[in-house]
């Protein structure tokens, strides 16, 4: 049973839809996960910031351990009694009146989206099926139909349609093109991510968040923002926006609420906004459930207990001063916040993003390309520093080691 057999059997009876680094793990804890012949790798991934507390996280674990035992689902067609704690807790942890439990980020972000064009009828005034949702190039928030149909990536919508209409798309980090899509009086909100995680850890300008949230404000928009990636500690402060003391209007969390134990999503925003839905206008089975609220309270918990957000502004900071001072031909840019940070691959002598990533998995890192020529590294923010350092060797290493 090695790695072959279960690369095998994934390509005989799985659907084509990813295309993963050829290594298959089989334990993981803290910042490392283990393949099945045993070999440890430092964890650049995180599956996607879904790991920020780290694998296997001891507090969270026991959490799911001790409610699965106790109860698990009792959908929402009745009351249970770890919903309405986990809501009081997740309210007051992030300041909003009311939170709507979900299960994966592109079911927060689907809700978001109804959240938005429902404020914009009952509240805004925009005439029934008219209402616009400004997005910007180069977003990734989901591959739902609807999510896809505001996708300028063509691996993401191409072949998919027809598509759902309501989308008005602009340049990212471009505050006149925002402001000129603004004069549309059938506009009800910007959906942004504060960082374009799947673009390549694209970081606006700074004082890109304020100023759009400003204008949305001076028009009576709604200010959206998909923290899936960008939330829970990740790039230095408990939410992305928070740099810039931005507060949405609508938040979107995802990924990192659960530590990676199970899909766990959320859309939280304040009374005139979340009571435009009513009962048996939206929902989901699994939403809410007493595992996921608990397991939930848990991770959050562990964010703050453990100072993951100072954490990653520190450890960021080293991380990025150190590739950058490692002048390397291949090396085009290093940028990032926090603990979500790229570098941009220059492809050299034949080599691309994808070979250096292969390299540092010989080498003991794992870390994925995105959009051929940009690797993302998103460590577990429970990393030490001195781990951090070696990971840093290990990346410097393989980039030498790949042109050789």
């Amino acid at each position: 049973m090695n790695s072959q057999h279960f690369i095998e059997l994934e390509s005989k009876f799985g659907a084509h839809n990813y295309h993963p680094l050829p290594v298959v793990l089989s334990k993981g804890e803290g910042a490392f996960v283990w393949d099945v012949e045993g070999k440890q790798y430092f964890d650049f991934l995180s599956a996607y910031s879904a790991v920020n507390q780290g694998h296997c996280h001891p507090k969270i674990i026991n959490a799911l351990i001790e409610q699965a035992r106790t109860l698990t689902l009792t959908s929402r067609a009745f009351y249970n009694d770890k919903l309405g704690p986990y809501e009081k807790f997740i309210t007051e942890y992030f300041g909003y009146d009311k939170v709507l439990p979900m299960n994966s980020g592109a079911e927060a972000d689907e809700t978001a989206l109804k959240l938005a064009r429902r404020w914009g009828y009952d509240k805004k005034g925009v005439a029934e099926n008219q209402a616009k949702i400004i997005v910007c190039d180069g977003n990734f928030h989901g591959r739902t139909i609807t999510i896809i149909s505001m996708s300028t990536d063509p691996d993401s919508f191409k072949g998919f349609g027809p598509y759902t209409p309501g989308f008005e798309f602009i340049p990212y980090n471009n505050i006149p093109a925002l402001e000129k899509a603004l004069e549309d009086e059938n506009v009800v909100g910007f959906l942004v991510e504060p960082i374009q995680g799947e673009a390549g850890v694209f970081v606006p300008d700074d004082g890109y968040l304020k100023k759009a949230y400003d204008l949305c404000k001076s028009k009576n928009v709604l200010f959206i923002a998909d923290e899936v990636q960008t939330g829970i500690a990740r790039t230095g402060k408990l939410l992305a926006c928070d740099h810039e003391g931005v507060r949405p209007d609508i938040l979107i969390l995802g990924k990192a609420l659960s530590g990676g134990v199970m899909p766990i999503s959320a859309v939280l925003a304040d009374d005139e906004i979340m009571l435009v839905i009513k009962p048996g206008e939206h929902g989901s089975t699994f939403g809410g459930n007493p595992l996921a609220a608990k397991v939930a309270v848990a991770a959050l918990e562990v964010v703050k207990e453990e100072n993951l957000a100072e954490k990653a502004e520190y450890l960021g900071k080293i991380f990025r001063e150190e590739l950058k001072s490692f002048n390397h031909p291949m090396v085009e840019l290093v940028r990032g916040k926090g603990l979500l940070n790229a570098i941009v691959i220059k492809p050299t002598n034949g080599k691309e993003a994808w070979n250096v990533c292969l390299k540092m998995a010989e080498n003991g890192l794992l870390a994925k390309p995105t959009h051929q020529h940009i690797i993302r590294f998103a460590p577990p923010l429970v990393i030490t520093e001195e781990q951090l350092r070696k990971a840093i060797q290990i990346i410097k290493k393989s980039l030498n080691e790949v042109l050789n």
